[in-house]
């Protein structure tokens, strides 16, 4: 009969694999965040919640570590010799502080602390604050206005940039101006590079660039030199093999809530229809993330994207499970050499940690 099944077909039906079956995806997500929930989020991602300059350990063999933890620590200290705590008296504190002393820049390669002893600035912050990525104020500024988050902004004793870049020169031009109407009214300013690791040469650290490129600022900043390998990779392998593409989908099924599931070619058109301000909200109430199909990119917008999406995985501690190609294979050999390389090497190091952190998982439960 048409419309209906027979015995034989209702129990193909009921015998089908669990793959079959619809799982909750990034897909279908299209976040709408509001301007105040742009300002709410500019605090340390949950990664950085705990961090404080007691909780990070230098390398014994890295001496400028521990010399950049005893230099944000006097950093520091002018909240406490100020004793600006909020409120019209504390803000006319502030104001006189931060025009006094300089701001800190804390340049060198990623994986080294840099991000840790930034959140552990803020932590350390009284009253109202900020901490964001260089792109998070951008998106800022284009959601707001330029003049409106600079209001916003310059109620806060303390403004932290993590990884400044110096890549799109409007979008440096913007934050330098940003960053000069801020200091001008009294807001003190801590902020880390966006470089390569162990490259002996030209890239390997961006204190002369970022001190050339916001000008007039420049006096206004403390450059603190952090050495030191990736930590995230110290004694491992660096990018381990994927995991079967049929392994992925069970894993997948198998984590219950917050777990999504997206083919990565759908995805990476999916997060073309979403602004970068939008990913961390994209990620809200998500556990884990199981990809499946990974490939080379070869756009580098789409490429661009992608990082920005791993910086807010990272920034959440969200673990990823993929198939496809290693982590280490995800951008061409040309973007590795490129203008753009410094964000696709964080990207690639932070993805592989991700994945590491699913593999543990992983283990533990079996």
């Amino acid at each position: 009969m048409t419309g209906s099944l027979s015995a034989a077909s209702r129990a193909d039906a009921s015998a089908q694999p669990a793959a079959s079956l619809a799982l909750p995806s990034l897909c279908s997500r299209d976040p709408r965040p509001t301007p105040e929930r742009l300002l709410q989020d500019l605090v340390p991602p949950p990664h950085f919640e705990h961090a404080r300059l007691d909780t990070y350990i230098p390398a014994p063999d890295q001496p400028s570590q521990a010399e950049a933890v005893a230099k944000m620590r006097a950093f520091t200290q002018r909240w406490e010799s100020t004793g600006a705590s909020g409120g019209f008296f504390g803000l006319f504190k502030k104001k006189k502080v931060a025009a006094n002393l300089p701001g800190v820049y804390l340049d060198g390669g990623f994986g080294v602390g840099k991000t840790h002893l930034l959140a552990s600035v803020w932590h350390s912050a009284p009253g109202q604050k900020a901490f964001g990525t260089f792109v998070e104020y951008t998106n800022l500024a284009g959601a707001l206005g330029f003049h409106q988050a600079v209001k916003a902004l310059s109620q806060c004793s303390l403004v932290c940039i993590d990884e400044f870049e110096l890549d799109d020169p409007g979008d440096t031009v913007l934050m330098s101006r940003m960053l000069r109407e801020l200091a001008a009214q009294g807001v003190a300013l801590a902020a880390t590079s966006n470089t390569l690791p162990d490259a002996l040469g030209e890239g390997r650290f961006a204190a002369a660039d970022f001190m050339r490129e916001i000008q007039g600022l420049a006096s206004q900043f403390e450059s603190i030199r952090v050495d030191g390998e990736d930590y995230r990779h110290r004694g491992l392998a660096k990018a381990g093999e994927p995991v079967a593409a049929d392994e992925v989908r069970a894993r997948a099924e198998a984590a219950g809530p917050g777990a999504v599931y997206d083919d990565f070619g759908a995805l990476s058109k999916h997060l073309a229809t979403v602004h970068p301000s939008r990913y961390g909200m994209l990620l809200d109430d998500v556990s884990a993330v199981y990809w499946q199909n990974l490939e080379t990119i070869t756009n580098q917008n789409v490429a661009l994207r992608f990082v920005v999406l791993i910086d807010r995985l990272y920034d959440m501690d969200i673990p990823v499970v993929a198939s496809g190609v290693r982590a280490d294979q995800i951008f061409t050999e040309e973007m590795l050499r490129g203008g753009y390389r410094k964000k696709y090497r964080r990207a690639i190091s932070r993805l592989t940690a991700l994945a590491r952190v699913a593999a543990e998982q992983a283990q533990s439960a079996a």
